[in-house]
């Protein structure tokens, strides 16, 4: 917290040396933007084991233009892609690309004007078998 509260304080001096706006009007506008940061801005869901063991959390980050795994652990497979997904099946899909890695923290490119309540299925899914490993729901955190 102390941490939070120096940042801040940081960051109001900093602009109080290059903007005309009073401390008070930038403290407002910096914690206003920290609120829109802490509340519904992004996605993220912890991962699910289905047919392998598949473990960790996705989130999306507050511009909608990255996915990243973070703690993420799941077995091999011949062909695995991380799908954004309308179900658990990947009847409707949108392929992120080959898995970045088994065991760690990973960061995935997102198209432009995804509907994250449509796709919310962030999927590890085996091409070659056509197999869900396992999956995350993407919420509004």
């Amino acid at each position: 917290m102390k941490s939070f509260f120096f940042i801040l304080f940081a960051v109001v001096c900093l602009n109080s040396c290059t903007s005309g706006n009073s401390p008070e009007e930038m403290l407002d506008d910096d914690m206003e933007m920290m609120e829109d940061e802490m509340t519904g801005n992004t996605y993220a869901g912890n991962f699910i084991s289905v047919a392998h063991t598949t473990t960790g959390v996705a989130t999306v980050n507050n511009d909608k233009t990255i996915l990243k795994t973070t703690g993420f652990k799941t077995d091999s497979g011949p062909v695995l892609e991380m799908y954004l997904a309308t179900n658990t099946d990947a009847d409707n899909y949108i392929s992120l690309g080959v898995l970045k890695g088994l065991d760690g923290d990973y960061e995935y490119t997102l198209p432009e004007n995804v509907d994250y309540d449509t796709y919310k299925y962030v999927i590890v899914w085996c091409v070659d078998f056509s197999v869900n490993f396992g999956y995350a729901v993407l919420e509004k955190s």
